[in-house]
């Protein structure tokens, strides 16, 4: 397990392997507490932001509280639920989120030609804090914006719709976003640009985190064929399964 501090209450923990995330799950995280190796001098009861990461899968955020010194460093008492957090490390890893995101960003590459900055900007992006990936969203540049788009930070996805340059495919993967909130599904639903692209509609649709007042108003929208689809069993909630139902018998 690697530890970077990244600010004066901010830590990075990255677990080097599969194994190593289970056994800290095995004797700590599933307690909600987190052994944090360190040689910096921290205050009991001091609050730390934690930026958990696992190599070549995901990364979550997290809040804890420094609860004892130890021999290698101090333990944490991790505010929330730790074995969610433990999933969303694990989820990514190796599933169709990464293989996407290894796709649009190789896409981009081929088309600008930015492979030799392809690997920096990878590493870059994992290395900066929370602040700096926030600060960027809204300036980021195609490969920048391919790999912030899959990040588990809803205000991260919320940032990229700031951002001028950003593309119909590109909302597209936020619209599908695990991690859409109701703010972010909010603001590409103001959006006269962005809601005239029928597949960002269905994205919305299809994603179960899109509030089902939004879902049930997009239903309208979209095509016969996506209803039918949606009756038939594909809906996020029964209300949209049954508006979908009610829209098929207007068509006969």
């Amino acid at each position: 397990m690697r530890t970077v501090r990244t600010g004066p209450q901010a830590f990075t923990v990255e677990f080097e392997s599969e194994e190593e995330l289970a056994a800290e799950a095995r004797t700590n995280l599933s307690a909600g507490g987190l052994r944090l190796p360190t040689t910096e001098k921290l205050t009991i009861f001091s609050r730390l932001s934690l930026l958990l990461r696992l190599a070549g899968g995901g990364e979550a955020s997290a809040t804890a509280t420094v609860v004892a010194p130890l021999p290698d460093g101090v333990a944490l008492a991790v505010d929330g639920d730790t074995g969610a957090l433990v999933e969303t490390l694990r989820a990514r890893v190796g599933g169709p989120g990464a293989a996407e995101l290894e796709e649009a960003v190789e896409d981009i590459v081929e088309e600008t030609g930015q492979g030799p900055v392809r690997d920096n900007v990878w590493d870059r992006l994992r290395s900066i804090t929370r602040t700096e990936k926030l600060l960027l969203a809204p300036k980021a540049d195609r490969v920048e914006r391919a790999i912030l788009a899959q990040d588990n930070d809803p205000q991260v996805l919320f940032l990229l719709l700031k951002n001028p340059r950003l593309t119909a495919d590109e909302v597209i993967r936020i619209a599908k976003s695990p991690f859409l909130t109701f703010q972010t599904a909010e603001a590409i639903v103001k959006s006269t640009q962005w809601l005239s692209n029928v597949e960002v509609r269905v994205a919305l649709v299809h994603n179960a985190k899109t509030p089902v007042a939004f879902a049930l108003r997009l239903l309208a929208t979209l095509p016969e064929s996506e209803v039918r689809t949606i009756s038939h069993g594909a809906a996020t909630s029964m209300a949209l399964k049954q508006a979908a139902l009610k829209k098929l018998q207007g068509y006969s």
